[in-house]
């Protein structure tokens, strides 16, 4: 197996998709430290990695403080003796449009999902460094980072802020052959299961039925285990060669996400003042779109009526 030998961190990998990189990490020989906030979760889920022939431990905390940080990593180095990976999974959230949202739900998803992945992979980080190893960081983005979501200001700053602490990771990390990249996961979770859209997707995926394929091809959309096969790989020797991507995955897609980069070029002799600018402003429809849009569903993809309310 790919991995044995290696020991990862997955913070937040209790349940949902943090579980699935976790158990599949696991399968590909790691040692794991799972995380989580609540024990009984935690410890459920290192056995469900032991039943599949794994090796788990916990660490409980919850993911954000510098002291969190250091627990986890502490928790690799007691359990297995090192650390090789880390995946930054944990996350909240607390939507609300932006009139509606107070100081509070911004700054507790800021904390776990930006603070928290900063703080965890500085102290992963100067391990491999002490240590000369040549570690792997995997942060977990999101298409709501990459392109906006109604009612997520406090999320879409924090997924934006993590690839753009990727870009700057992998420019500081590469000398110690440390590599960091980003994850954006399109999956069925607790979120997408109560927007009708995805129901039928869902409701499948629950019977133990493969998706439909227009889920997963059109739209790259399907399981938790979809997306697990990319982190696995990106832990891997075999991508020591990737550093500061950002790459998505979901149902049959694979996506290699840009970098900003300017799409339209002007001049302008003296530069752009206010009156030159008012008399022509060169951009003039070639605004970029934001927010994701869904192509309408198929006729039989529709949600039934319980569903979509």
């Amino acid at each position: 197996m790919s991995l044995t030998g290696k020991v990862a961190i997955v913070t937040g990998s209790g349940r949902g998709l943090g579980l699935a990189y976790a158990r599949e990490l696991a399968r590909q020989g790691a040692a794991v430290v799972v995380n989580d906030v609540d024990a009984e979760v935690a410890a459920e889920a290192v056995a469900a990695i032991k039943a599949d022939g794994g090796r788990a431990t916990a660490v409980v905390a919850p993911v954000g403080s510098s002291e969190a940080a250091a627990q986890l990593v502490a928790g690799a180095l007691e359990a297995f003796g090192r650390l090789d990976i880390l995946v930054t999974n944990a996350g909240i959230l607390r939507d609300k449009s932006l009139l509606k949202m107070t100081d509070e739900d911004f700054d507790a998803v800021i904390n776990v999902h930006l603070r928290g992945t900063f703080t965890c992979v500085r102290e992963a980080f100067g391990y491999f460094k002490d240590n000369g190893i040549a570690g792997r960081i995997i942060t977990i983005g999101s298409p709501t980072g990459q392109r906006g979501n109604f009612g997520q200001t406090n999320y879409a700053a924090a997924k934006a802020g993590i690839v753009g602490m990727v870009r700057t990771w992998a420019l500081e990390m590469k000398r110690a052959g440390v590599t960091a990249n980003a994850v954006i996961p399109v999956a069925a979770t607790a979120m997408t299961k109560t927007v009708p859209y995805f129901a039928k997707a869902v409701e499948a995926d629950e019977r133990g039925e493969a998706m439909p394929g227009f889920f997963r091809q059109e739209l790259g959309f399907g399981t938790a285990d979809d997306v697990a096969g990319l982190v696995a790989y990106l832990a891997s020797d075999d991508a020591a060669g990737i550093n500061g991507q950002v790459i998505g995955v979901g149902g049959d897609r694979l996506q290699l996400w840009s970098h900003p980069e300017a799409i339209a070029t002007e001049y302008h002799d003296g530069g752009w003042d206010y009156e030159t600018l008012r008399s022509g402003y060169p951009f003039a429809g070639q605004a970029q779109g934001v927010g994701e849009k869904f192509p309408e569903l198929p006729e039989d993809l529709q949600p039934t009526p319980a569903a979509a309310k």
